[in-house]
């Protein structure tokens, strides 16, 4: 028992995607008022008092406060969060091993990988409407989260965009417009939709092999370039920006003690990510341009 109230002595790569999970917890606050509270006092103290943030019993409580919060939404917690429940578990194992860096990097690496690979499973075998453009022509045009990149990239006007809504809108059952609205897809549009469909893919997979195939330094890099290109791209308009800063903290878990550089660029790309998330960058850029 005492075992899990030891502080354990960590590398700064471990310490600093520790406290990261702990910052990442309290920007985005979540579960029913019987465990928002408590993860939210357990993440503070986590921040302020080292050893709390060391202590694997620390991590046991939030992982298993985490399955709380999954169960009160059955089944429809955000996919992050199961992963979130997963990686606080394995940071209380970790911090119970002699070798805390290489346990914490191999769960890392298992924990990424399974999860593109799922991912990718998902959209390449079990969705038709994901491979045909569907998912995303649907999803730009309709998820208000989504307005600022149909318009500055997809090419469509705010009018064009709320008469694309208006024809998607569901009917009742069994009714047929006589004449039904076509729908507006400029060429800009399309080739967004392609790109977002193929591209998506295309680093999924990468993440998912990079992560699940052991290999040695070359593959090492391409594991970090291949999450990094992941997460620049997709959380600039992705709007879920807890998922980004827990795949980059994972993949800073990943980094050898000597790796300054590339965990300041994780630091950073979870600056940027933060960024992107509370700043309304895509329709400032298309106010300055004039955009209609």
């Amino acid at each position: 028992m005492t075992v899990w109230l030891r502080p354990a002595a960590c590398s700064v790569a471990v310490e600093t995607a520790l406290r990261l999970t702990a910052i990442a917890l309290l920007l985005r606050p979540m579960g029913p008022w019987y465990v928002l509270p408590f993860i939210l006092c357990l993440a503070a103290l986590a921040i302020v008092l080292p050893k709390v943030l060391r202590t694997p019993a620390t991590w046991l409580a939030l992982a298993l406060l985490v399955g709380i919060r999954i169960l009160d939404d059955w089944p429809l917690a955000d996919n992050h969060i199961y992963l979130l429940g997963y990686w606080c578990l394995a940071v209380a194992l970790a911090l119970r091993t002699t070798d805390i860096s290489a346990v914490l990097e191999t769960s890392s690496r298992w924990l990424i990988g399974l999860a593109f690979a799922l991912a990718v499973l998902w959209k390449a075998l079990l969705s038709p409407d994901y491979l045909d453009g569907r998912f995303f022509r649907v999803t730009v045009l309709t998820d208000p989260r989504f307005a600022d990149l149909a318009t500055l990239i997809g090419g469509l006007t705010v009018d064009e965009l709320d008469q694309n809504r208006k024809a998607l809108q569901a009917l009742p059952e069994g009714a047929e417009l006589l004449n039904p609205p076509l729908l507006t897809e400029p060429w800009r549009l399309r080739a967004l939709v392609g790109a977002a469909t193929w591209g998506t893919l295309i680093l999924e997979i990468c993440v998912a092999l990079m992560s699940l195939v052991p290999g040695g330094p070359r593959t090492r890099r391409l594991r970090h370039a291949s999450l990094l290109a992941f997460c620049f791209s997709t959380y600039a308009f992705a709007p879920v920006a807890g998922f980004g800063w827990l795949l980059l903290i994972m993949g800073l878990a990943q980094c050898d003690p000597d790796q300054r550089v590339l965990r300041g660029v994780y630091l950073a790309a979870f600056l940027l990510v933060l960024v992107y998330s509370e700043v309304p960058w895509a329709a400032l850029l298309g106010n300055w341009l004039g955009q209609p």
